[in-house]
């Protein structure tokens, strides 16, 4: 099983980079898009339903911001949108579809970077996330949550950690929630299980030459139920052709 994950940053904006036809090589079968910034209806067009996809949207009501989506090569058993609060449900931050004993979500968790009450909204999200993460690892399903966190787990995840210690997005209060989540709650970050090294990162500033010197943060993650764990056989993060300032994460189970 092939999952990929991409903050695309605009689909149309990702589809006219060429977005869906390197998607469509990639044989996957669930990608998780966040940051979509449209609405279905404007999106009729078969650039975004490419043969062999069902696709699946959960728009933000807020038109141009937010967004997730699915595009599942096997039809799923159930689709569900939302999470039961406003800055998560209105803004259009959670999708997941059922395969199986398999559910796979695409989850568009806020920043914080604009103002300190974004980054206050980013954390009282986190804590209402965590408590639905804790109801998903008493179910006797397995998860695979992707997407993009907004957030840093270790020093290690980022290049510039000592100077952003106090940007949201690598607090230490950000961090020790990634901790817990993956310490405590038993939850696996799966690009972990097979990748190891330092430099991996998934998002670059468009400021200075962020992306060229590669000075980067590693805030997309897949992090799937500890069943999943042993599962993970390869990880990759596709960099050759830029859709976005995130880069698409690819994760190959053997399920």
């Amino acid at each position: 099983m092939r999952i990929i994950t991409a903050n695309v940053n605009g689909i149309r904006a990702a589809e006219k980079k060429g977005f869906f036809d390197w998607m469509k090589r990639q044989r996957a079968d669930v990608i998780c898009l966040q940051e979509t910034k449209a609405q279905e209806h404007q999106l009729e067009a078969n650039d975004y339903h490419p043969k062999g996809y069902h696709s699946y949207f959960f728009d933000a009501e807020k038109k141009g911001y937010s967004g997730v989506a699915l595009y599942c090569r096997q039809e799923p058993d159930a689709v569900r949108t939302g999470l039961g609060w406003d800055h998560c449900d209105t803004e259009g931050r959670w999708i997941e579809a059922d395969f199986g004993n398999i559910t796979v979500v695409s989850l568009y968790l806020p920043s914080g970077s604009t103002s300190e009450e974004r980054h206050a909204n980013k954390l009282d999200f986190m804590d209402k996330l965590r408590a639905e993460m804790k109801k998903m690892r008493r179910r006797k399903r397995e998860y695979v949550i992707t997407g993009d966190f907004n957030t840093v787990h270790k020093e290690i995840d980022i290049r510039n950690f000592k100077s952003n210690r106090k940007n949201s997005g690598c607090t230490d209060e950000e961090r020790q929630w990634m901790d817990d989540v993956l310490n405590k709650d038993g939850w696996v970050d799966a690009f972990r299980e097979v990748v190891k090294g330092p430099d991996q990162y998934t998002w670059w500033s468009n400021r200075g030459n962020a992306r060229a010197n590669n000075v980067g943060w590693r805030i997309d993650y897949q992090l799937v139920t500890p069943g999943l764990g042993d599962k993970v056989k390869k990880a990759s993060v596709y960099k050759e052709k830029w859709f976005s300032d995130h880069a698409p994460l690819t994760i190959d189970y053997d399920i």
